[in-house]
């Protein structure tokens, strides 16, 4: 073999070679797919800054999609009209009246959210939506969440909770003890050897107990917000707080939620929790026109 032969069969190989880590590169460049977050706020309900669906529900996705790996899809003023709207969802979070007009619980949507939630999808139910009746949507969210509001059984009072103590979990990453005035919801209806994960308790005044059952645990703590990981392999957060809109001005409160919103579609939650900043102006914008908030 001549030697430019040899340094032709050289050349080739070095080419070959280069040829291979530039692919190899390229294929290690691809991002990731990203989650896929699907968001749905109801109506307008409640008066100024109360229940204000779909100002929260954005300004929850404005953070979200500031964080790497997600991507919101946003429904405002009620279930989704489109008929593939939950298609590829990582997981679902429902902000929204509920009770007997919990829109979960009309048409067949129990039995489309159902398989979802057998396909492993996250759901996050924040505030009103983890109401609904006790013998349609009850049965169902108690499998998707871990538990609902019961109606004559739990309560609602406003009241200041003093969270003191958080658990170690994802879901409490960065969240340091905080102290807010909501309508928390307690008695919270969960079954006999419940597999939920207290994530925020504390003890309201025992003149806030507003049902038979509250009644009777006089001075216990309470579940505010709990998690659930699903024998599907799918995750469920129930957060009974979000009535007053200017709430998710507090970072930790703010900061509880996006982290379970992130766990729930079962990715990383960083150890310092989801970053997010919100304005003053950011927290003024999409409110519902609701008009003046009548006086007493």
């Amino acid at each position: 073999m001549t030697l430019s032969h040899r340094m032709f069969r050289v050349s080739m190989a070095v080419l070959a070679v280069s040829g291979l880590l530039s692919c190899s590169t390229s294929r290690g460049e691809e991002p990731a797919k990203k989650k896929k977050i699907v968001m749905v706020a109801g109506r307008p309900s409640h008066g100024p800054g109360e229940h204000e669906f779909n100002a929260g529900t954005q300004l929850l996705a404005k953070c979200l999609n500031e964080f790497p790996g997600v991507t919101t899809s946003v429904h405002l003023n009620g279930w989704p009209k489109e008929a593939h709207a939950f298609d590829d969802a990582d997981c679902i979070f429902l902000f929204m009246d509920g009770g007997g007009g919990h829109p979960v619980v009309q048409d067949n949507r129990l039995a489309e959210i159902d398989g979802l939630m057998k396909k492993g999808v996250g759901l996050v139910c924040a505030h009103y939506a983890v109401e609904v009746p006790k013998d349609r949507g009850g049965p169902q969210l108690t499998d998707w969440i871990g538990g609902y509001y019961e109606t004559n059984f739990s309560t609602n009072p406003h009241w200041s909770a003093e969270l003191k103590e958080l658990p170690k979990h994802p879901i409490t990453s960065g969240v340091k003890p905080f102290t807010i005035v909501d309508e928390w919801y307690f008695n919270i209806r969960f079954p006999e050897n419940s597999k939920i994960i207290p994530i925020v308790s504390a003890t309201p005044p025992d003149d806030k107990r507003g049902t038979k059952d509250a009644k009777e645990h006089p001075g216990r703590k309470e579940v505010l917000a709990w998690a659930l990981e699903r024998p599907d392999g799918g995750r469920g957060f129930g957060f009974t707080g979000g009535h007053f809109h200017k709430n998710w001005a507090n970072e930790d409160f703010r900061k509880l939620v996006l982290n379970a919103i992130v766990w729930s579609a079962k990715m990383d939650v960083p150890a310092d929790g989801v970053p997010s900043k919100v304005s003053d102006e950011e927290l003024k914008l999409n409110l519902d026109p609701k008009g003046a908030k009548k006086k007493p």
